[in-house]
């Protein structure tokens, strides 16, 4: 039975990972920072599947803590198969007005949380010779957003790290990617300007959570087996 971990896994995109993948027939375990009605609301989901379910309490920016609540699932049986980075927060301001803690914060969570979380499991997927590591970047990251200093050189530098990975462990079959959203309707894009946004998406909407996990799906899939170090933008058109 495969198994996928979904790393902030328990709203918004991430919730819709894991509805999707479950939908696949993948097992899920799922991390936030802490058990409650949103984690309980996505076990609802996968378990609707008929799939099991486990929850795991984290902070990605803690490695230690991390590393300790993850040391189970990092090698022989319970390792999962595919490996979802969706952690990330945003905490926007003009880059001359940015104090330390607003960018250390974005900085700690998108992109150290990523390494904190994901790096440990690598041994294993090496050693058992496959595994699919996907994490989601963002259209910010591709192009750059003014506002968005902290967020657009986390999300960038993911897409650098997936593509490095990607290089050094293709040849043991591990396949990394990553998904780069656009303007999501989620609760983090609930406080935009919508009325100029629209205007510059080709496709004058925000896009879904269900189409990021789409192409989540795909990649975590059987069609997706000879794709890696690539990003797929998910994103109505606004970075082409």
């Amino acid at each position: 039975m495969s198994t996928a971990l979904i790393i902030g896994g328990c709203k918004g995109i991430g919730r819709a990972i894991v509805a999707r993948l479950a939908s696949d027939g993948f097992d899920i375990i799922a991390t936030s920072r802490k058990a409650g009605p949103d984690s309980e609301t996505t076990e609802q989901l996968v378990r609707a599947q008929n799939r099991a379910f486990t929850h795991l309490a984290l902070d990605v920016t803690d490695a230690d803590g991390s590393k300790a609540t993850l040391l189970p699932y990092l090698e022989g049986d319970l390792l999962p198969d595919v490996i979802v980075y969706n952690a990330g927060i945003a905490k926007d301001n003009l880059f001359a007005f940015m104090d330390a803690e607003e960018w250390r914060k974005v900085l700690d969570t998108n992109l150290n949380g990523f390494y904190n979380t994901v790096q440990p499991f690598v041994f294993g997927m090496l050693a058992r010779k496959k595994g699919r590591i996907i994490v989601i970047s963002s259209a910010s990251g591709q192009t750059g957003q003014a506002g968005q200093v902290n967020y657009s050189a986390s999300k960038a530098a993911l897409l650098g790290a997936v593509k490095a990975l990607a290089r050094e462990i293709g040849k043991k079959g591990i396949l990394v990617n990553a998904v780069a959203p656009g303007v999501i309707d989620t609760e983090m894009t609930k406080a935009l300007p919508k009325e100029q946004l629209l205007p510059i998406i080709p496709l004058r909407r925000y896009g879904t959570c269900e189409e990021v996990a789409s192409v989540v799906s795909f990649l975590a899939g059987p069609d997706s087996t000879y794709v890696t170090g690539q990003v797929i933008a998910v994103n109505g058109g606004l970075v082409i």
